[in-house]
């Protein structure tokens, strides 16, 4: 079968490798669509996602499809079952396994990160990964799954509650997807930081009540001439050094700053801890999507969250290094791998 294999920085092939053989607890997922994370290209060029990825290793961890196989053991899925996938597959028997923090599994298998992924035309996964999906739910909007089901979790953690401010910091596909939970969590007031006017444009369109140009705009100014006082949480979703100083920064006393994008390990900020003792902040940040997959399906099935408008661009799995290596693809907006 055809896969996107890296092979270290820089080093994308799409390539032939054998297909995957099954184990008795798992399933073959033949791949309709994969989405581009932020993740795979931290890691395409040189540095560390959520985890370590060691090469060669197929890329992909955003995807849904259709069972192809099922090992001998499998019991809830059948061929012709449509699927998404949550790729973060916990032991069940760590530490942290077993006192309900998964997420901190100390023998996570990642598919797409540890482990072979979904850039490619099979994925071999455990069945408990999979969760299946409705019919009227395509399968670019179930690859959106994934992203929902982290961003739920930092939503959670952030605590947004009804009647709240909220600023949110970047207007990527994650930018947009927070701005859509922190409405439906009951946010009054709903500001997006985002120096590409389409990204501002599309905000607008799914729910921002201010949208700001921080490179052509003063933010403090534009906050003034709006009346806007407080800021119960901001949501960093960049992952840039000063943007997370600004989360930090703008939020205001006895509110939330959640740092949610995901910097270069070697990013360091400066705290002022008599700021924070003054201001008496919390800063949370948030670690991929502890059993929040279901829940992120069942609101991409309901239809309260919008994932089509996110999408700007689908490439087929032989054209996947345009997206790697031409950043406009980037900041056009999420794109979806057609195998």
């Amino acid at each position: 079968m055809k896969a996107a294999v890296y092979h270290g920085k820089f080093d994308l092939r799409v390539e032939e490798v054998e297909k995957p053989l099954l184990k008795p607890d798992e399933v073959l997922i033949k791949v309709e669509a994969c989405g581009v994370c932020g993740t795979d290209l931290h890691i395409y060029e040189g540095a560390e996602g959520a985890a370590a990825c060691i090469p060669p290793t197929v890329l992909g961890h955003e995807f849904s499809g259709v069972v192809s196989e099922v090992g001998s053991s499998v019991k809830s899925l059948k061929p012709g079952d449509r699927v998404c996938v949550d790729p973060n597959d916990t032991c069940g028997m760590c530490y942290y396994c077993r006192i309900g923090k998964v997420h901190f599994c100390e023998n996570m298998v990642g598919y797409g990160t540890t482990v072979n992924g979904a850039f490619a035309e099979y994925c071999a996964i455990r069945e408990k990964q999979a969760y299946k999906i409705d019919d009227k739910l395509s399968f670019e909007e179930a690859a959106m799954a994934e992203p929902i089901a982290c961003c739920l979790h930092g939503m959670d953690l952030t605590g947004v509650k009804t009647g709240d401010t909220v600023m949110i910091i970047g207007g990527g596909t994650i930018g947009l997807i927070m701005l859509q939970l922190a409405k439906l969590s009951g946010a009054s007031t709903l500001i997006i930081v985002e120096p590409v006017g389409t990204k501002r444009d599309m905000a607008v369109k799914l729910g921002a009540d201010i949208t700001i140009d921080p490179l052509n705009q003063c933010i403090e100014e534009v906050l003034a001439a709006y009346s806007i006082k407080s800021i119960d949480a901001t949501i960093e979703c960049v992952g840039l050094k000063e943007t997370m100083q600004n989360a930090i920064k703008y939020v205001s006393k006895g509110g939330t700053a959640m740092l949610f994008g995901l910097t270069n390990p070697a990013c360091e900020i400066p705290l002022m801890p008599f700021d924070l003792f003054r201001r008496e902040i919390t800063i949370k940040a948030s670690f991929i999507n502890p059993c929040t997959q279901k829940r992120a399906v069942s609101i991409l099935e309901s239809g309260r969250i919008d994932v089509k408008s996110l999408i700007t661009d689908q490439v087929k799995l032989d054209d996947i290094n345009k997206v790697f290596e031409d950043n406009s693809y980037r900041k056009r907006g999420k794109v979806i791998v057609r195998p």
